[in-house]
């Protein structure tokens, strides 16, 4: 069966490039492709399938990390010509405070993570030790904070390939998205979680091919995700921008005004939900 990667003449000629990149390379290289996590996997299969004569493996980062080396290590990467290496943007995720329409805050705070001061030290010693290509695939906020925060990290790469979503992948994976979780799911989660969530959902609203129906749900979701955080400022915002497009969204009113309720602005509260009311009486 045909990876969903490759179906589009796009994304085959982005598989094509990094495929030709990886089957020329020898010794310690360090690649990052920008993908979501189902064409991660779709092209690590992919490349073990068509690089049959080099030693591939995975190392999925399930939690965030200060450490790379080690693990690293620990999978013999001697024996290895390609190690792709996921989740490294957990490890992110707690130094970036999201932002509507994908105006994440880069800077947000004065320190930088374990790991990426990890790295930043020990890049000569990566590449000294390791005698394989590290292929980094990271969504587009954990790319766009490695330029920012770590550019000497960053200038050590041998190539960034960004993938692309066509329609069909773009639509499955904006519904896997908004059914994930409702709101009471969400005040379960870790705020980490909630902020990830919050940055992946800035990609899928940016995506070209988006149409306006899902990104009003998506904005919806967002909204919800800011609520469970207790930020009702940016809770409002999002649900301000999900009614832009959809003025009639009554349950937007609703939570609108339950979030100015929560801010102490009572007038616009009652008007939000007066909204709501002549909507759906």
């Amino acid at each position: 069966m045909q990876s969903p990667l490759i179906k589009s003449t796009i994304n085959t000629d982005i598989y094509q490039a990094l495929l030709r990149n990886l089957r020329r390379r020898r010794g310690f290289g360090m690649v990052f492709v920008r993908c979501y996590p189902v064409q991660g996997k779709a092209i690590i299969q992919k490349v073990k399938a068509d690089l049959t004569q080099k030693k591939i493996d995975v190392l999925e980062l399930e939690t965030e990390i200060n450490h790379l080396y080690d693990l690293i290590k620990e999978k013999k990467n001697n024996d290895l010509d390609i190690l792709f290496i996921t989740g490294i943007e957990k490890s992110f995720v707690n130094y970036i405070k999201p932002g509507i329409g994908g105006q994440g805050d880069y800077y947000k705070l004065d320190t930088i993570p374990a790991l990426l001061g990890h790295l930043n030290w020990h890049r000569e010693r990566f590449r000294d030790d390791f005698n394989c290509c590290l292929v980094f695939l990271v969504p587009l906020f954990a790319l766009k904070y490695l330029l920012r925060r770590s550019p000497d990290f960053y200038d050590w790469r041998s190539g960034v390939f960004e993938v692309p979503m066509d329609r069909d992948q773009l639509e499955k994976e904006s519904l896997r998205t908004i059914n994930e979780g409702n709101y009471n799911q969400y005040l379960s989660w870790t705020i980490e979680a909630r902020n990830q969530k919050i940055l992946e959902i800035n990609e899928l609203i940016a995506q070209p091919l988006q149409n306006e129906s899902t990104k009003v749900d998506l904005l919806f979701e967002m909204g919800l995700l800011y609520a469970a955080n207790i930020n009702y400022q940016e809770a409002i915002e999002a649900w301000n921008k999900a009614l832009e497009i959809k003025p009639d969204y009554d349950e937007a009113w609703n939570n609108r005004g339950i979030a100015l309720g929560n801010l102490g602005r009572y007038e616009e509260a009652i008007a939000s939900y007066d909204q709501a009311l002549e909507i759906k009486p």
